[in-house]
């Protein structure tokens, strides 16, 4: 038998449709239910489903009185406030295209989006880098005074055009826009008994940034789309006091990255945590050690999904279909997914293989903007080949083997080692450098850059380089020097063989 896991049909997207109008189909049902409330240990912002709704056409017609139209791509540089959400559903809504970032990005890295994506304007926060620039950009304080007013109508459409843009990094070490479609989040309801066994009476509370693309999708999108309470902490929280918000707050679900569940579980050994009903993990492996340590201390599940940019989770436990011991999970009902070889041909069950999912899923992305071939060359044998490995069973539960490629996981984040190593290069005596994540202790991985140079580099001075030129979570956090780096036969830089020389 071949590894090969078909649980379609899934019903088809209706048209017209606008991401953001399914996004608040229940905000007039339930407008004096609270849809988001943004949580600390002295106060919680509370937003009903009539406020946000309200926030959110109004910030469409002001985005369209400020001049921009249907198709328009915007650069979101905005921080972890609501303004966030508010500004990427009124821009779907207007039927323009946000682009949201992380606002840990620098300068130059933004420079290079704004060169790829010709946006036609920038939504900042005085506090978040962007490169300097002619277009036109909206301020924080511009679009607040946008919820007031009068809302827009949604912009209705085939559900295939493109609705939103988000940036990976891919394995060439270049960042790759990722471009959506409308009907992407019609797609993710396949989550919501496949990973959540999310409903109405739900209260979800993430424990990441408003502008990473996890907390976006899994934190807001969502719970909001099935008339659930969103609950997110306040920037800058300690993990410590999670605890208490999700007790005080009645959360039911609770999603974070598995290095949140570890800093959690190091300060409270024991959790009483009366309403909920699970965790969830994503961004990266989620570890035996952590996985045991979380149900011990709460007595409630956790159910691991797998996903990536291109096509969000698809494969996952759930409490209908928890997970067989050490595997991601089934593909859920919906999808149909494969592990194949290099060509896009199925494997054995109980061989190595791609994970691989049709190129016909309603979730999977409409390509990397401006890069064709690299688009195709995901695509073989109507299979989008993920790029990471992985062995089916007979039940299609998928244990995960590792990367296909080099990337490295920071913190939930995938990071390419030769994006780091291109900035790195021309730091002054630095002659060669490889790149690769280090576990260092259990369950903690930091990036680690190894480097030939004729004598010892300031590594204060190092830092500094990478801070000016990489966001926060791709800097390197240790420097080993070496005689030479490993290559292999064809000249090729080892990133594995690196692991090894880390200095214990």
């Amino acid at each position: 038998m071949l590894s090969i896991v078909d649980r379609r049909p899934w019903p088809a997207c209706p048209a017209p449709f606008n991401f953001a109008a399914h996004v608040l189909t229940h905000a007039d049902r339930l407008a004096s239910k609270v849809a988001l409330a943004v949580v600390s240990p002295s106060k919680a912002d509370r937003w009903s489903y009539a406020r946000l709704k309200s926030a959110v056409l109004g910030t469409a017609t002001g985005l369209k009185e400020a001049g921009f139209k249907e198709g328009d791509i915007l650069l979101m540089r905005l921080g972890n406030t609501v303004d966030f959400p508010v500004a990427y559903l009124g821009a779907i809504a207007a039927g323009m295209v946000p682009v949201p970032t992380s606002a840990m990005l620098t300068a130059p890295e933004t420079a290079k989006m704004i060169a790829e994506l010709s946006p036609a304007g920038i939504l900042k926060a005085p506090d978040v880098a962007c490169a300097e620039t002619d277009l036109p950009t909206l301020t924080v304080d511009d679009l607040s005074a946008m919820r007031d007013l009068p809302p827009a109508e949604f912009a209705m459409g085939d559900p295939n055009r493109r609705a939103y843009i988000i940036y990976t990094s891919g394995t060439s070490g270049k960042s790759r826009a990722v471009q959506h479609a409308h009907r992407a989040i019609w797609a993710r309801g396949m989550m919501h008994e496949g990973w959540y066994g999310l409903s109405e009476e739900d209260r979800l509370c993430h424990a990441g940034a408003f502008n990473w693309t996890f907390t976006l999708g899994t934190g807001l999108m969502d719970p909001w789309s099935v008339g659930a309470t969103a609950i997110i902490p306040a920037s800058g929280l300690d993990p410590s006091a999670l605890p208490l918000l999700l007790k005080r707050h009645d959360a039911t679900i609770f999603a974070a990255a598995p290095g949140v569940y570890r800093k959690l579980l190091s300060s409270h050994p024991d959790l009483d945590l009366p309403k909920l009903r699970h965790g969830l993990a994503a961004g990266e492996k989620l570890s035996p050690r952590i996985r045991s340590e979380w149900e011990a201390a709460t007595g409630r599940p956790v159910y691991e999904a797998f996903g990536m940019s291109e096509l969000s989770t698809f494969i996952s436990g759930c409490p209908a279909e928890p997970a067989h011991e050490n595997s991601l999970g089934r593909p859920q009902k919906g999808r149909h997914v494969a592990l194949v070889d290099e060509e896009g041909n199925p494997v054995p069950l109980g061989e190595e293989g791609i994970i691989a999912v049709n190129t016909e899923d309603p979730g999977l992305m409409l390509g990397y903007l401006g890069a064709p071939e690299e688009t195709a060359a995901r695509l073989q044998n109507g299979w989008f080949l993920t790029g990471d490995r992985g062995v089916m069973d007979e039940a299609g539960h998928i244990s995960y083997s590792g990367r296909h490629d080099d990337m490295m996981n920071a913190g939930g984040f995938r990071v390419s080692p030769l994006e780091i190593e291109t900035a790195m290069h021309a730091f002054p005596g630095l002659k060669e450098i490889g790149v690769t994540d280090i576990e260092i202790k259990a369950d903690t991985l930091v990036i680690a850059a190894f480097y030939v140079s004729d004598t010892d580099l300031d590594e204060a001075a190092l830092a500094a380089w990478a801070e000016e030129r990489l966001a926060r979570y791709k800097q390197p956090r240790a420097w080993v020097r070496l005689p030479a780096l490993p290559h292999n036969a064809n000249g090729k830089l080892a990133r594995k063989a690196l692991k090894p020389l880390f200095p214990r």
